[in-house]
């Protein structure tokens, strides 16, 4: 498919009433975040959508570079205006990723997992990184720049050499190529039902989605790095605004972590990976 058609094809797939509408397309861009993120402080509606088929900044949580080569995986921001308290918004985070989540377990192959809190797994490897970035007027929330990237068909390949024991694409996996616009057009479906019933409910309704998704890690003996400060202990769950419970071993009270990175002690034992070039 070549360039121009990806942006035509995803738009002909829509089936959702809010979310990408409009949409923006690019062949190449340096970050869809950093536009949709210029659209939005212009004014631009709710679920306006910036796709591009190539990223020369991608970027992802962090301050890490999120690599984008092109023509083979979904690169996409998008301007979300909830009603809601800023200090709600990062909750959009875990929504974002069970959206993705339900997206791949509709295709064939291996069950995805989550690591709290947005990165999506495949084989123990992330296939996904989510990007939430808001806008603020004091303490009030202007608009949430929501960036997601999923590794569709990439080859082992096109990941830094230092990356290829961490990351893979859906391809690298499970064999089986993706096709983009479809798999996109299915994310924005999936996104839109997840955030307004967040919307409605708050983030207790997509709890136990999250969870499910999430059963290897739960119970399992974490290291996380929040704040400056090094965390241990068992992963219990979620509370219900989404922090993360983790059980220190110095104490039988809950430990909530509500930012950090999460490394889980013995990593992941979910399936096996799938090399092309076989």
């Amino acid at each position: 498919m070549s360039e121009p058609d990806f942006g035509v094809a995803v738009g002909s797939r829509l089936k959702t009433r809010l979310l990408g509408r409009p949409l923006h397309f690019f062949e190449t861009i340096d970050s869809t975040n950093t536009y949709a993120g210029q659209l939005a402080a212009e004014g631009a509606a709710e679920g306006t959508l910036v796709v591009a088929d190539a990223q020369t900044g991608g970027r992802g949580r962090l301050g890490r570079s999120w690599v984008s080569p092109a023509g083979v995986n979904l690169y996409c921001s998008l301007i979300l205006r909830p009603p809601i308290a800023a200090s709600l918004a990062p909750q959009i985070n875990l929504v974002a990723a069970v959206a993705v989540a339900d997206t791949i377990a509709g295709l064939d192959g291996l069950p995805p997992a989550i690591k709290w809190p947005n990165d999506v797994l495949l084989s123990g490897k992330k296939v996904c990184g989510i990007l939430a970035e808001m806008q603020t007027r004091g303490e009030h929330l202007q608009a949430i720049i929501l960036g997601i990237g999923v590794n569709l068909n990439a080859r082992l390949e096109a990941f830094p050499e230092e990356l290829r024991d961490k990351a893979a694409s859906l391809f690298v996996v499970t064999g089986t190529p993706v096709e983009r616009a479809a798999f996109t057009a299915s994310l924005l479906t999936h996104l839109e039902q997840a955030y307004l019933l967040w919307l409605e409910e708050g983030f207790p309704a997509l709890r136990a989605a999250w969870e499910r998704y999430a059963a290897d890690l739960i119970g399992r003996q974490i290291a996380v790095a929040a704040q400056g400060e090094a965390i241990s202990g068992t992963v219990l769950g979620l509370d219900t605004d989404g922090a993360l419970l983790v059980r220190e071993q110095t104490t039988e009270t809950p430990r909530r972590v509500v930012a950090g990175e999460v490394s889980v002690i013995g990593g992941y034992q979910q399936g096996g990976t799938h090399d092309p070039r076989d």
